[in-house]
């Protein structure tokens, strides 16, 4: 049954056709939602900058600029008011841990019919959250439980740094990028190492390329 909300959803997914189906859902239950689509990270970001009230964002892992779990990371740093619920292809239940230990306010494979994915937006938007009912999120380990831990404490822009670290660019760059002095983006880097326990710029890449592959017990040991 649909209600009336005057709601706004972005759906973030570079799937047009997947977009349509989620914006279908999304109007069986709330007919005068507002509803953008989007499908990178970089436009996902424009939305949540340019309007003051989202109500939550549907994400896919794998749209370009995501990164692994880079993207969920800095989204739910950067917007940590906005709800985020992962829609995503991979089913691995240690992504869906993950996803969920970084802040996700639910995780819903795409491979779910309508009325399922009707029903797990329902319920995060009552202020719950959704995984499937088979996904145990008890961390299998506690170093990686660690290792999470400390990647959420990195502030929005560290996030950004981190990530572009992994793509390779220089201080100089990343300050051009961010619009900062290299000073500031030495002292990201200072405090990113510190933050991830590692002694060296090129440790922290490894340890955040792994990262975003899922190679967790590796990263640890970068």
């Amino acid at each position: 049954m649909a209600e009336n909300a005057s709601y706004h959803f972005v759906i973030a997914d570079d799937h047009p056709l997947f977009r349509g189906a989620l914006r279908q859902t999304l109007e069986t239950l709330y007919h005068d939602a507002g509803i953008s689509e989007v499908g990178t990270l970089e436009d996902a970001i424009a939305e949540l900058d340019e309007r003051d009230e989202i109500d939550l964002v549907l994400l896919d892992l794998s749209m370009p600029g995501m990164r692994g779990f880079s993207g969920l990371m800095y989204l739910r740093a950067q917007y940590p008011s906005v709800p985020v619920v992962v829609v995503s292809a991979n089913e691995d239940h240690s992504a869906i841990r993950r996803c969920m230990e970084f802040g996700a306010s639910g995780f819903i494979p795409k491979s779910l019919g309508i009325d399922i994915i009707r029903d797990a937006v329902k319920e995060v938007m009552e202020g719950g959250t959704w995984t499937p009912p088979d996904v145990d999120l008890t961390s299998e380990d506690d170093a990686v439980a660690g290792m999470v831990q400390r990647l959420s404490t990195l502030t929005p822009q560290q996030v950004r740094v981190l990530m572009m670290l992994s793509e390779g660019l220089l201080n100089k760059q990343i300050a051009y990028e961010l619009s900062v002095s290299e000073a500031t983006v030495k002292a990201h880097v200072s405090a990113i190492l510190q933050k991830l326990g590692v002694e060296s710029r090129t440790q922290a890449v490894i340890a955040a390329s792994k990262i975003e592959q899922g190679q967790w017990q590796a990263a640890l040991g970068a």
